[in-house]
């Protein structure tokens, strides 16, 4: 139900406010903290006639993320999440945010907002505050049980955002936020949203980048207003820029035999005295001539740079998106989801973690098979060359190892003494988990041990009857071709879902 504030205090007693709340039992703030909340306030002032800020609770690349309790008309208190966006953010990608959270949101997993603030370069999304466990904390905890619903809930969340044309494009644990104890769930942070060609969000649609000339995105509307923010933007002051024709890498004609030399330069030796050095000039028109190869010719050096979408966040991103394919759509997050549950169904978290984009499509061939991803890749016009085959793993067999449910391959040819113990030193430095070819195994640290169970404490949670539906669900959401990775409506009619 939305509410309106109403003013709870003045800068004055919002002082004396946050002496008394240290006194009555609240989490005492770092210096840090303190210094960004009053920065708040001074940014925007318009903040504390409304809210008193009790603490800062998130921090990410593009916004801090507080908490604020605010005096109801009725006489109650509740509590917001502010999302307190930079200031270097730019106003057609905040109104976007905005959009996304006003047209789509409030419903279906997904986070809604109850109003804004907006103060010259400084820009405050208010929304619902809803307590949330983190991903980490409870990810050894859950039963399966737990784990179907959350997978069930994100899923729909992306199935309602996906029907409005919206790519959410960073879909991970710490966007999607749960309460184990109510039982709630929200998918939140539309700050990287894109949209489909035929999105429903206006701003989505016009958006493709940064705009060159400073433009009233805002119009003369009064954001500070109690009006509910608009579904549709009509002002006829926003221009936004037209996406750049990119060169589509799937059209270029590669040739793998007769290939013309690579021109080079004319040595010193034959040149004139008085003939000045200058680079050859490379003709564009040539073949390429390392097409599967090892190494990047002239030719190809010299071309312009592709532009592709890249946002999300390392671990989660899709092949496509690893790959820098050009079209890329709603299938992104569906694959950020199979992540989760591939985290979720093994017990590890992050369960991929790179340092760039090949070393990330290296640790997913060791998963998915080389020779799977290099098919894939033709699909959306790219070659991705592998200097030795991977096999396809089992995904039941993966997770089952990674839980220590099942030996790893090494104990079956050593047995060890101490099976127990092996197993689970095995488990944690397993080369089929998220190391690929030719990086060395992180070191085993005793006090890791801690951290697996006893499969007699996890078969009380129902991970001793994991149905195939479930790895058969997962593998269709890690579908390395994005055209037949299966949706979020299509996963929702999974015969693991059936009885929900």
């Amino acid at each position: 139900m939305e509410v309106i504030p109403s003013v709870c205090d003045d800068g004055n007693s919002r002082e004396s406010q946050v002496k008394a709340d240290k006194h009555i039992g609240r989490r005492k703030l770092s210096m840090d903290v303190e210094n960004d909340i009053e920065y708040l306030y001074e940014a925007v002032p318009q903040l504390s006639t409304v809210f008193h800020i009790l603490d800062k609770i998130g921090e990410g690349t593009f916004s801090s993320v507080y908490l604020g309790e605010a005096l109801m008309a009725n006489g109650t208190k509740e509590n917001f999440a502010l999302k307190h966006l930079i200031p270097t953010s730019h106003p057609v990608r905040i109104a976007a945010e905005l959009q996304c959270l006003t047209v789509a949101g409030g419903k279906e997993n997904v986070m809604g907002v109850t109003y804004c603030f907006r103060k010259d370069d400084h820009c405050v999304i208010v929304m619902p505050y809803m307590e949330h466990q983190t991903f980490v904390d409870i990810i050894g905890l859950l039963s399966f049980e737990e784990v179907r619903q959350y997978i069930y809930h994100l899923l729909k969340a992306l199935r309602h955002i996906h029907q409005f044309g919206i790519i959410h494009r960073d879909i991970k644990p710490t966007n999607f936020l749960y309460n184990r104890q109510e039982k709630m769930f929200a998918l939140v942070d539309f700050g990287l949203a894109q949209g489909t060609t035929d999105t429903q969000i206006e701003l989505l649609k016009e958006f493709s980048g940064l705009c060159k000339a400073p433009r009233a995105v805002f119009g003369e509307r009064n954001l500070n207003s109690f009006t509910p923010v608009p579904t549709k933007t009509t002002d006829p002051k926003i221009e936004l820029v037209k996406p750049t024709k990119t060169e589509d890498p799937a059209t270029r004609k590669f040739v793998s035999a007769h290939r013309r030399p690579v021109p080079v330069r004319t040595p010193v030796s034959n040149q004139r005295p008085n003939q000045r050095m200058t680079p050859a000039a490379v003709n564009l028109g040539f073949t390429c001539s390392c097409y599967s190869t090892d190494r990047v010719c002239n030719i190809c050096m010299s071309r312009k740079q592709q532009v592709a979408p890249r946002a999300g966040t390392p671990g989660f991103r899709a092949p496509e998106v690893l790959t820098k394919c050009p079209n890329q759509g709603t299938a992104i997050d569906i694959w950020s989801a199979g992540v989760i549950l591939l985290s979720l169904l093994s017990g590890r978290y992050p369960f991929f973690k790179a340092s760039d984009d090949l070393i990330a499509l290296t640790q997913i061939m060791t998963i998915r098979g080389s020779r799977e991803t290099i098919q894939a890749a033709k699909t959306f016009g790219k070659s991705v060359v592998c200097s030795r085959e991977l096999p396809r793993q089992d995904l039941r067999t993966l997770c089952e190892t990674l839980r220590g449910r099942r030996p790893s391959p090494d104990d079956e040819a050593t047995p060890h003494p101490h099976r127990d113990t092996a197993t689970r030193h095995h488990t944690h430095d397993s080369p089929i988990s998220t190391h690929p070819p030719g990086e060395p195994s992180r070191q085993h640290h005793p006090e890791e041990d801690q951290t697996l169970e006893e499969p007699e404490a996890q078969d009380e949670r129902g991970w001793d009857r994991v149905p195939d539906e479930a790895y058969d669900l997962l593998d269709r959401l890690l579908d390395l071709n994005p055209a037949k990775r299966i949706t979020a409506a299509q996963a929702l009619q999974h015969p693991l879902f059936t009885d929900l």
